[in-house]
């Protein structure tokens, strides 16, 4: 049997990464299923079988999972979603309701969210191979703000919808600037375009019910540079990686801004 090897000890590459890392990136588990494959002794790096993720490798280490090499990593990819309600942005749901990754086109390998659309929203979701730019994404220094077609029931206070790019606190909740827009009021209904760079769990829709408005439908169709465009519903569609790295730059604090202009016709398009 392999020789069981404790921490890290020799095996540190000069610009590596972690080894659940690694595996993720291999497509082969989330960074969490790839701990609990150590933890079970399943993975082994040249020939030693870890008993730790605390492992950095370099790219001409040989890791294996139960005996048998892991694939190459793949590169860094991004993805334009067209999620439709009824779906939870969650890998497995202890209720037992579908998921987006379920619902997946079947030559998607394995990929993780930009953020959340809960259950009855709708619209664009981005989906990455690669935690490290899902997090870059999600962090509210991009400055990238995400924009939504929302329909309310009620008939729109124009004053009070303004009011609210400064801000408002809800039971003790503060919610930041939300830029919004009456589009038009058809009857008892209304739809509106709404704009946050930084959104809390559910937050349009507590704002909203807030003011008297619940909401009745939501769809995201832009989160930075990126739109959803005429994709259509259940759709998967790989954004260029020249425009990722365009779009993306340096890493480094920005302002706010509606940025979502992108020299990409796949991406200008809005319903």
């Amino acid at each position: 049997m392999s020789e069981t090897l404790e921490k890290d000890a020799g095996m540190r590459a000069p610009a590596g990464e972690r080894i659940a890392k690694r595996l993720a990136r291999a497509g082969l588990c989330s960074r969490r299923d790839a701990e609990r494959w150590i933890a079970e002794g399943r993975v082994s790096v040249n020939g030693r079988v870890l008993a730790t993720p605390a492992v950095t490798v370099g790219d001409d280490d040989r890791i294996a999972v139960d005996g048998k090499p892991i694939p190459e990593a793949e590169r860094t990819r991004l993805w334009r979603y067209h999620k439709r309600a009824g779906l939870v942005t969650t890998h497995r749901d202890p209720q037992g309701r579908p998921t987006v990754f379920d619902r997946l086109p079947e030559d998607m390998p394995r990929v993780i969210s930009v953020g959340r659309l809960d259950l009855n929203s709708e619209g664009l979701l981005l989906l990455t191979n690669d935690g490290a730019l899902a997090r870059r994404l999600e962090l509210p220094a991009a400055g990238w703000v995400r924009r939504y077609r929302v329909r309310v029931h009620g008939e729109i206070d124009a004053a009070r919808l303004a009011a609210l790019e400064k801000g408002v606190t809800i039971d003790g909740v503060r919610y930041g600037s939300i830029k919004a827009a009456l589009d038009r009021q058809q009857g008892s209904n209304a739809w509106l375009t709404v704009s946050l760079q930084e959104g809390k769990n559910r937050e349009i829709r507590r704002v909203m019910e807030y003011l008297g408005w619940p909401v009745t439908r939501l769809i995201r169709v832009a989160y930075g540079p990126f739109q959803l465009g005429s994709l259509p519903e259940g759709a998967a569609e790989e954004v260029p990686g020249k425009v990722v790295k365009e779009q993306l730059g340096p890493a480094k604090p920005a302002k706010a801004k509606d940025n979502t202009k992108v020299k990409h016709a796949d991406h200008r398009r809005t319903p």
